[in-house]
């Protein structure tokens, strides 16, 4: 059947449709994005304001009509940090509902680095034994290890590229002491977490998944997205860790000019990159591997295992 996953993110609002069956490998059909950054649409009061949410309707009924053009037999429509932390998230879900029939499932942090888990645990198989895997989105970073299916430890941290930089990081190029102080934040979220996750024993493979991992493992050497999904990729800590005073020492328009990175998520990239170098130090990561599955695929396959255990 073709399935269709609707992802509402603090970033952007991503229709991925596949051709699925339960106990087969889920083959994409057409991708559908639309920039929003609802993360950074939230108002003083952590509310996403009236424009934002008109802006959010507009969007879901254009994936909806997407979604009809190429043949979607069954919608899963979900939503991330940005709508889950709104203090009117309420509010924003009813109205998405009524003007478009969509009822979006929220998910929780530790759901959303559980089924992240799930899709790049399906990805590397079980020989890749226990794993790391690491996801910075918009508005959190995702944290998940374990041996199974279902990750012994999963964590949620409000360290999104895109949060962060709306925060901390008002000025382009980033003031020096705005960035010092986002490191000193950034790591000392991410320590409080490390000893839940050391009691499990060292990681055999460590995986990231989402843009940012993407785009800094491509400014390191990566290869490009248009050689495939096979090709692996790698990002090296000591390869971040000379990239991150360059990135902080650009404008948005300069990061914007390096290999991979979109004009879109530029602004983001230094925070991502700050993120991305506090857990791979505090973790003891001297490399990982960038995983081209994620959450919408994790999304897929739960929703597969239903279908075929039914």
């Amino acid at each position: 059947m073709r399935l269709g996953v609707l992802d509402v993110g603090s970033n952007t609002v991503h229709l991925l449709v596949v051709d699925a069956h339960p106990g087969a490998r889920p083959l994409p059909a057409h991708s559908h994005k639309a920039e929003l950054r609802l993360a950074q649409l939230l108002d003083d009061s952590g509310a996403i304001g009236d424009d934002g949410v008109e802006k959010l309707i507009a969007v879901v009924q254009d994936a909806l009509q997407a979604a009809e053009d190429k043949g979607v037999e069954d919608l899963l429509p979900f939503a991330t940090s940005a709508v889950r932390e709104a203090t009117n998230a309420d509010e924003v879900l009813a109205r998405v509902e009524d003007e478009t029939g969509v009822r979006l499932q929220v998910l929780s942090g530790p759901e959303e680095a559980r089924l992240t888990f799930l899709a790049v645990r399906r990805w590397y198989g079980w020989s890749a034994g226990k794993l790391l895997v690491l996801d910075i989105g918009g508005g959190s970073l995702e944290i998940a290890f374990g041996i199974d299916e279902e990750p012994d430890a999963a964590v949620s941290l409000p360290l999104g590229a895109g949060r962060l930089t709306a925060g901390w990081l008002p000025a382009d190029p980033p003031d020096p002491e705005d960035v010092r102080a986002l490191r000193r934040h950034a790591r000392a979220q991410i320590a409080r977490t490390v000893g839940e996750f050391h009691r499990f024993g060292t990681p055999d493979h460590v995986v990231a998944t989402s843009k940012t991992f993407k785009q800094l493992a491509r400014i390191a050497g990566a290869a490009r997205s248009a050689e495939g999904l096979y090709i692996q990729r790698d990002l090296k800590r000591e390869s971040l860790e000379a990239w991150v005073p360059r990135l902080a020492g650009m404008s948005t328009q300069q990061r914007a000019e390096l290999p991979g990175v979109s004009d879109g998520r530029a602004g983001q990239l230094l925070a991502g990159a700050l993120v991305a170098e506090g857990a791979m130090d505090l973790f003891g990561v001297e490399s990982l591997e960038v995983c081209p599955w994620a959450l919408r695929e994790g999304v897929i396959l739960r929703r597969l295992d239903h279908m075929g255990s039914a």
